[in-house]
């Protein structure tokens, strides 16, 4: 990945539906060039997904979970990230194992998820943290 890579990242990470056209006006190349560029983060994973970043006045939050110290993260991660309010699941080093990052539609919605986490068996132990605030980078 060189300078330019990171620059069509930077102006996709902003809005991902930024035409080809000008992103390639901003970095001074091609619209070709911008698209190739792109397939090619695509094909090597370091784009991983486009999504959209909502403002809906719903309460997110951070769950941490710790988990048995014999516990496949990755396993358990897969299977959270497929609750539909799990935005993230991040996988973390630390005092805690893996962080969720949700968007409930209230209060009530983040206690049924705390719930739901710590009743798999492989949870021990759980913290979580209203996001408050918000910026994108």
């Amino acid at each position: 990945m060189d300078e330019l890579d990171r620059e069509i990242l930077g102006l996709l990470r902003e809005d991902a539906r930024t035409p080809y056209t000008e992103i390639a006006d901003e970095v001074g190349t091609s619209e070709g060039t911008v698209r190739n560029r792109v397939e090619q983060l695509v094909e090597e994973g370091i784009i991983e997904r486009f999504t959209v970043a909502t403002r809906t006045g719903n309460i997110k939050s951070m769950i941490e979970l710790g988990v048995d110290v014999n516990v496949d993260t990755s396993e358990i991660s897969e299977r959270i990230a497929e609750w539909p309010e799990v935005d993230f699941v991040w996988q973390v080093s630390g005092e805690e194992d893996i962080v969720l990052v949700v968007d409930c539609a209230d209060t009530d919605g983040v206690n049924d998820l705390i719930t739901q986490a710590r009743e798999l068996d492989e949870v021990v132990s759980s913290k979580t943290r209203l996001i408050l605030d918000e910026r994108v980078g």
